[in-house]
């Protein structure tokens, strides 16, 4: 079978024929799926060097999740004009959920919706990159360990990063904590910021809370499965897999004002103080933002 073209990451960002593209789109899906069976038996796509596939990722990936996004939890979208359509910029958003699927609702949001059709390369945990199959979608997802280096090298050749600082901390906190954001560890998305150069754009999303309403965890099974937690919630595990299938909460993505980090001195990442009153700046912003987001929504389902 033909091989994909490997491009470096200061390649071209979308190339012409792009599923994305409004005008390039085959006309039925039928005839979308014969070009897509094309395009990938005789290697007409691209992968960079981290294995993103975005043929793939637009098309296959992604294309299940739409429907979740549009009708089920009928996201809304706010400053979306505040993420550039060019250059390196990092997405910093609240996590929840008992299961992240914030982060591919705002990955969405962000191809789908944006006027550039940008491409969100999320730093994901390494629970993530160690869990069979799931690792390998993740990185033909365009997604790549959180790391400093990798940070780095996706801002510096201009791609939009996508970070969710809280970690399982925001993930697996019991629904009584919903919205109260946990720590944000050490600021080293801000340090790659910093030292790249690039706009941090805080994101508040609402609505992901309600999805999968924690209300225990079951810590010996979640040993013995090599997971941070196990999660007890109304449905689950006592429906079993339709336990799985998360409550029609209607969700808001929020993205604030950048942050510009290009005026700053040049050893500003290489300051610990300057990083943590930066990162504390980023965490309020977004603290504040929930705050505002939940005093405007009208209902938590309707």
């Amino acid at each position: 079978m033909p091989e994909a073209q490997v491009i470096p990451l200061d390649g071209p960002r979308r190339r012409p024929g792009s599923p994305t593209t409004p005008a390039a789109k085959p006309a039925g899906r039928i005839g979308g799926a014969i070009d897509f069976l094309r395009r990938r038996l005789t290697g007409d796509f691209e992968v960079d060097e981290f294995g993103f596939d975005a043929q793939l990722t637009d098309e296959l990936l992604l294309a299940p999740l739409r429907p979740l996004y549009e009708h089920w939890f009928r996201v809304q979208l706010r400053g979306i004009d505040n993420v550039p359509s060019t250059g390196g910029a990092l997405v910093v958003a609240n996590h929840s959920g008992t299961i992240a699927m914030d982060s591919v609702m705002t990955q969405l949001a962000l191809l789908d919706h944006h006027p550039a059709h940008r491409h969100l390369r999320m730093l994901g945990a390494d629970l993530v990159f160690q869990t069979p199959f799931l690792g390998e979608i993740a990185r033909k997802a365009g997604h790549t360990l959180a790391c400093m280096p990798d940070a780095e090298r996706l801002l510096s050749s201009g791609e939009l990063v996508g970070v969710w600082p809280e970690g399982f901390k925001g993930v697996g906190k019991p629904f009584s904590e919903r919205y109260k954001l946990q720590r944000f560890g050490r600021g080293g998305f801000v340090a790659a910021a910093l030292r790249t150069g690039s706009p941090i754009i805080p994101t508040a999303i609402v609505g992901a809370e309600e999805i999968y309403p924690m209300i225990g965890s079951l810590p010996p099974i979640a040993r013995l499965l090599g997971l941070p937690y196990f999660p007890v919630t109304p449905t689950f595990p006592w429906l079993g897999p339709l336990g799985m299938i998360p409550l029609p909460s209607k969700w808001i993505i929020a993205f604030g004002e950048p942050i510009p980090t290009d005026d700053m001195p040049e050893s500003a990442a290489d300051d610990p103080m300057l990083v943590l009153e930066l990162t504390d700046r980023v965490r309020e912003n977004i603290q504040q933002s929930l705050y505002r987001l939940l005093v405007q929504r009208d209902g938590v389902f309707l």
